[in-house]
């Protein structure tokens, strides 16, 4: 039970967190006497009123709400956010058609977007009963050797998370049986949760089926695969370095014991048919993507082809999904169009892998979708009164270099992380609110949303109190102020982006 004290001392906390958020838009109000207006009835502080609001709500919904407030809450917070810049808007003339047409404008232009997301989702079922997935999950763990252990485990995290585009489950399952190990062998929890969880996020910001990973070129105006690549950029030099330094690390350690995984492998062995033939899947995958095929083309190839390969190597998985003894054709369809649309899950005799071992196909990414959606309205509506293009020219006055303007990217998505304690709400706020700053600027989206993930996707989980830190100290078992100093990967990435841009490093222009 919250008493009114305890709320009241969280408040307060609350506030001096958002203080940073506070001193940065002021900097924003000084840029004042410099005015580049577009819109001349709407001033520098009824455009960042709809922010400022926005901000507010969520943070105090995240509160109230907690790990839930994806669920639905944060979207209708979007909608309120809307709601306010409608209001600002009336009065100052606006008419509500305008609204309602740039609104439409946002959702036609991330058309493509949105369908990119139902067919992660569709890959990524067809990926789990075909046994390609647990192939990948199976090959991780037998590399694991107690010499080595903490980059191993870096890597291991990086492949499942990669497979599965989820660093959450991730550590809660393979993560969760690497604490085990690391204590077993005597090696600091810290050090291990660290390596953990620069693994993990590693694959979930590099994986074409992460939710991040297809909300920031959404929320940029970039593509799905054109993102993956322009990220890798900043991410691989991110993840070396946390590798070499991890193999420093673990060999100053004097540990005993070993690294037991026979079980988890067993259980794997005993649910699937573990082949590397299912390993041409994933590689027509990448091929398709070198060759710069076009998204939509690329995962559905890989979907149809995780679907034909599910009948082959995984026929028993197939008929019970259809619920059959034996597969007949009528059957088999139904088994894999159930894997393409909706949740499927294989059990196996390890309790910790059967919430990996799950999907929710096309239906899983309903409520990525229903936050993008709300988003686009928000950023319709403030782009229809002014507001983007008002905030936009003031960032720019104050980035007067291409450093600067990506610092301030930085600096906003470790606010709002800081604030509204939201991964997702990290890349939805600053992505609509820089994407016309960066366009002005002739930079290519793809800095954007690469910056985003650079510096939002990846800080969530150093903060205590955010849903991202919360649940992955809650799930491993080790706070945050143990493992901050070891999640090596997370805390060089935004640094990393930093220093590409200070140096001018693969910043791509607009092209005429």
């Amino acid at each position: 039970m919250v008493t009114i004290a305890s709320f009241f001392i969280l408040f307060l906390y609350k506030f001096s967190v958002f203080l940073p958020t506070l001193l940065l838009l002021s900097i924003y109000l000084s840029m004042e006497e410099n005015k580049i207006i577009t819109n001349k009835e709407l001033s520098l502080w009824e455009a960042l009123i709809p922010i400022l609001a926005l901000v507010i709500l969520l943070a105090f919904n995240v509160f109230v709400f907690g790990d839930d407030a994806l669920s639905g809450s944060n979207q209708f917070v979007l909608l309120l956010g809307a709601a306010v810049a409608a209001i600002v808007g009336f009065l100052n003339g606006v008419k509500y058609d305008t609204m309602i047409e740039e609104i439409g404008n946002n959702f036609k232009s991330t058309t493509g977007a949105i369908l990119i997301l139902l067919f992660v989702g569709a890959l990524a079922g067809t990926w789990l009963v075909s046994g390609i997935i647990p192939t990948l999950i199976y090959a991780g763990l037998k590399i694991l050797n107690p010499s080595i252990f903490l980059p191993a485990s870096v890597v291991i995290c990086a492949i499942i998370s990669l497979a599965t585009g989820s660093s959450w489950s991730t550590t809660a399952t393979v993560g969760i049986a690497l604490i085990g190990i690391g204590k077993a062998i005597g090696m600091p929890l810290g050090m291990v949760a660290g390596a953990v969880i620069s693994g993990a996020y590693f694959g979930d910001k590099m994986s074409p089926l992460s939710d991040t990973t297809n909300l920031a070129p959404a929320m940029a105006g970039s593509e799905l695969f054109t993102h993956i690549r322009y990220m890798a950029y900043t991410t691989v030099p991110s993840i070396t370095v946390a590798l070499i330094a991890f193999t420093f690390i673990g060999l100053a350690q004097d540990t005993s014991g070993s690294a037991d995984t026979e079980e988890i492998l067993v259980a794997i062995n005993a649910s699937f048919n573990i082949s590397g033939w299912l390993m041409l899947v994933p590689l027509t995958v990448i091929a398709l993507i070198i060759f710069k095929t076009k998204p939509l083309i690329a995962l559905m190839i890989g979907s149809v082809l995780g679907g034909i390969f599910a009948l082959i190597f995984q026929p028993h998985i197939m008929a019970k999904i259809a619920g059959v003894e034996a597969l007949d054709f009528t059957s088999a369809y139904k088994s894999v169009l159930t894997a393409l649309t909706v949740d499927t899950a294989v059990e196996t005799s390890n309790a910790e892998l059967n919430d990996l071992f799950s999907a929710g196909g096309m239906s899983g990414m309903l409520s990525t979708i229903w936050l993008v959606m709300c988003a686009l309205v928000f950023g319709g509506v403030m782009d229809a009164i002014g507001a983007l293009q008002r905030i936009s020219n003031a960032l720019l006055s104050l980035a007067t270099t291409t450093f600067t303007l990506f610092a301030s990217t930085v600096a906003s998505c470790l606010a709002i992380n800081l604030t509204a304690s939201d991964q997702y709400l990290a890349l939805v706020v600053p992505g609509k609110m820089f994407s016309k700053a960066y366009e002005d600027r002739g930079l290519a989206p793809e800095n954007l949303s690469r910056t985003l993930e650079d510096s939002g996707t990846v800080t969530s989980v150093l903060i205590p109190w955010n849903t991202c830190g919360a649940y992955q100290s809650g799930v491993l078992g080790v706070s945050v102020y143990e493992y901050f100093i070891y999640a090596i990967f997370n805390y060089v990435s935004p640094f990393m982006t930093l220093l590409f841009a200070a140096f001018h490093i693969k910043i791509k222009q607009l092209r005429e």
